[in-house]
């Protein structure tokens, strides 16, 4: 079988960033996906399923209620090496179109307070495995790395 795409990116070199990870094409649409690198691949401890819950959660949320981004939100979820997320959204893309909407959602999550979205038994697989205060911690970490100052090296995959 072929090596997919996702195990082609060169980890070692890799940072906090928004990355371009592919384009898929559906007839006449393009479909971005992106690959939000929240923490440096092997080098820092990876993410708290916890916090990563909390994020997926929130983030859903918000980018499925944007009103200018929620009819072209295909996907938000978690990386399975917990480094990050993953976002699919319609529409030829390049990581410098989205930093505003991550930005948006970022303080979306910063400033959240009260009951995670979906947070009951009836709602979740698994709600007990939330919390808010590590999400907000990675959030922050991800601004302070990426979104506050997007520099070449955090929109563009490493060679």
């Amino acid at each position: 079988m072929d090596k997919i795409a996702s195990f082609t990116v060169n980890h070692i070199d890799l940072k906090t960033g928004v990355y371009v990870s592919r384009k898929d094409y559906l007839g006449q649409v393009v479909l971005t996906t992106f690959d939000l690198r929240y923490t440096r691949p092997n080098v820092e401890p990876v993410m708290v399923t916890a916090g990563v819950h909390s994020i997926e959660h929130l983030g859903a949320t918000f980018l499925r209620n944007h009103e200018e981004w929620k009819d072209r939100v295909i996907y938000f979820g978690p990386m399975g090496c917990r480094t990050g997320f993953y976002i699919i959204l319609a529409g030829d893309l390049e990581s410098k179109d989205i930093i505003p909407l991550l930005r948006e959602m970022t303080a979306y999550i910063l400033d959240y307070e009260g009951d995670i979205p979906g947070y009951s038994p009836r709602d979740c697989g698994n709600y007990l495995d939330n919390n808010l205060e590590m999400a907000k911690y990675y959030q922050r970490k991800y601004k302070a790395e990426v979104l506050d100052n997007p520099t070449e090296d955090r929109l563009v995959y490493p060679k």
